[in-house]
């Protein structure tokens, strides 16, 4: 019986030295895991908080690209028909959504979808003015009529959208 409490006395002493280091060593590296997650993401913010705040800045532009004044005065052209308008802006509209796409990687999604949605509605918003004009009817009547219903509105598509993703910059600071 005597060589049993031995054995116990030389197994047991160092199993528990073993398993303690085992748990210290396990935290230590644990803790140096996060330690260096921590400083990656700081070193990664450095790169990423930059190219976020561009894509904000590319939407913006989107965004007032797409508005219904500019569109106005950077498409209208002498003896213009109002069914030549209508489709240069459909086509200004779709081409610049088109040219910031990538964007969408560095917004959060909720920013995207607001990018979108002013994208469809200032589409929709076209169209249905549009539908009311003669396509052979100077320019103008169209521009009178788009015009028209922006004063009647609170805000267009492009102003909430505009005023969302200034909100979103703002937290990002």
């Amino acid at each position: 019986m005597n060589w049993v409490i031995e054995i116990f006395m030389i197994i047991v002493p160092p199993s528990i030295v073993g398993v303690v280091v085992y748990y210290v060593i396990k935290k230590m590296l644990e803790e140096n895991e996060l330690k260096r997650l921590w400083e990656y993401r700081k070193a990664n913010q450095k790169v990423i908080t930059p190219l976020r705040l561009q894509a904000y800045e590319r939407l913006t532009i989107l965004l007032e690209r797409i508005s219904i004044p500019s569109l106005i005065v950077r498409l209208n052209a002498p003896g213009m028909t109002a069914g030549r308008l209508h489709r240069d802006m459909i086509k200004a509209v779709n081409a610049e959504y088109e040219h910031n796409l990538s964007q969408q990687i560095y917004v959060s999604r909720d920013a995207w979808i607001v990018v979108k949605n002013a994208k469809e509605n200032t589409l929709k918003f076209i169209n249905l003015v549009a539908k009311r004009i003669d396509p052979n009817a100077p320019s103008m009547d169209l521009i009178k009529a788009l015009t028209d219903e922006i004063m009647n509105s609170k805000s267009t598509a492009s102003e909430v959208a505009l005023d969302f993703i200034k909100k979103e910059v703002r937290r990002l600071f």
